[in-house]
């Protein structure tokens, strides 16, 4: 498996076109990355809770995109590590249930590493919260499965601004519930951040065998 790890910003419609291209190869790779200001709306998506119109995103250069994930609105900035992977679950012999406590696991792992910081789960809402505030949520998660084949991710708050956070109400919640690394005062270099994805890419791979050819 590929895993990549991109310098620049990618801009939205890319990776979609990627992950597309993934899908109709089953091509299986990690991407870890960063976006420009973004929104984007998941199947499940509430008009009300989108809370700018098009001309104020426009002008403040967050664009808007309707998905095939699973959700509501989320959104992409600057300062987040977001990860997505592209995995053959039927290749693989693999349920949907136990490729998220994979991903899950490794975030939970990783961020306990890297900052000493203890994340929880809630069942009813998907994402990672802090274990001392579990209203505050630090980790969205939004994962296509289609043809036993996975595409987009996750994405960790880590040093951005939620200047497109305020636009929306993250999957149906306050914004202002959405918190970041730095936020606590925890270190958000760019070292710290490679520290992480290092840190997740070996914890989740372990998960995985090469596939047999």
């Amino acid at each position: 498996m590929k895993v990549f790890s991109l310098k620049d910003p990618v801009p939205y419609d890319r990776y979609v076109l990627f992950q597309e291209r993934s899908r109709s190869k089953r091509k299986e790779s990690i991407l870890f990355l960063e976006h420009p200001l973004t929104i984007t709306g998941g199947i499940n998506y509430n008009i009300g809770n989108l809370l700018r119109n098009q001309d104020f995103l426009s002008e403040n250069g967050i664009s808007l995109h309707y998905i095939k994930r699973g959700g509501d609105f989320t959104a992409h900035e600057p300062g987040q590590i977001v990860t997505y992977i592209h995995l053959d679950l039927k290749e693989r012999d693999l349920g949907i249930s136990e490729f998220l406590t994979f991903i899950l696991d490794a975030c939970i792992d990783s961020v306990k590493e890297v900052w000493d910081l203890d994340l929880v789960r809630d069942r009813d809402a998907p994402g990672l919260y802090l274990a001392k505030d579990p209203k505050r949520k630090i980790l969205s998660m939004g994962v296509l499965f289609k043809s036993w084949f996975t595409s987009y991710g996750i994405a960790l708050n880590v040093s951005n601004d939620f200047s497109a956070f305020q636009c929306i109400h993250p999957c149906g919640q306050d914004w202002r519930s959405m918190i970041s690394i730095s936020q606590l005062g925890l270190p958000s270099d760019p070292d710290k951040k490679k520290e992480w994805i290092l840190s997740f890419r070996s914890k989740f791979l372990k998960n995985f065998q090469p596939i047999a050819v």
